[in-house]
């Protein structure tokens, strides 16, 4: 939907009336997406009965699907989920956080992963799909031939790292924020990470 001139406290209220479970505001600038506020829009008993959490992320080196060498093409099939490196308390957090975007019925029959990999408080979103393929060698036991599996990558890819982490839905008067990054006081070593 197009935002027109609404705030996204707003939209928020309009989302959840209208029984949707996520609200993604993506923000660009010449043209490239470079952040993205995700607010969780159902309500849950850990809330006091309010959605959330609301998260931002900074985006960066996003390359659609169509740039990705050799990309195949999604179906419509719900994605298998892959959380990857979410360690300490805020990680656990984050990633459940991120897992609740997608149905976690997952179709296996259409083969798919969504990525969410974090190293060094960087999140690498990809998307792929893994293909079995006859391989040339004969499998000395039953002679038949080997089967390999591949993955092929559907895009999108990009990175997000996040910015700061707020309890309930979107607000920016009022909320309560449960983490927030703080640059000068936070990176002042590179061997502490925080996701």
């Amino acid at each position: 939907y197009p935002r027109k001139h609404y705030s996204v406290k707003e939209i928020c209220t309009f989302g959840s009336n209208r029984k949707f479970t996520h609200l993604m505001v993506l923000s660009e600038k010449n043209k490239v997406c470079n952040g993205m506020l995700i607010s969780h829009l159902r309500p849950s008993t850990a809330a006091n009965g309010l959605g959330g959490p609301t998260a931002f992320f900074k985006v960066s080196n996003v390359i659609p699907s169509t740039d990705v060498p050799h990309n195949g093409s999604a179906t419509n099939h719900v994605p298998e989920l892959n959380l990857h490196g979410f360690t300490t308390r805020l990680g656990h957090r984050a990633g459940r956080f991120l897992g609740s975007l997608f149905p976690h019925n997952a179709q296996f029959q259409g083969r798919q992963v969504a990525t969410f990999h974090n190293q060094r408080d960087f999140i690498f979103v990809r998307h792929h799909r893994y293909v079995f393929e006859e391989g040339r060698e004969l499998n000395k036991q039953n002679g038949k031939k080997k089967t390999k599996a591949r993955l092929q990558e559907l895009g999108p890819r990009f990175t997000m790292k996040m910015r700061w982490l707020q309890e309930g839905t979107f607000d920016t008067q009022f909320g309560e924020y449960e983490w927030l990054h703080k640059r000068k006081e936070m990176d002042t070593t590179r061997r502490k990470f925080h996701l």
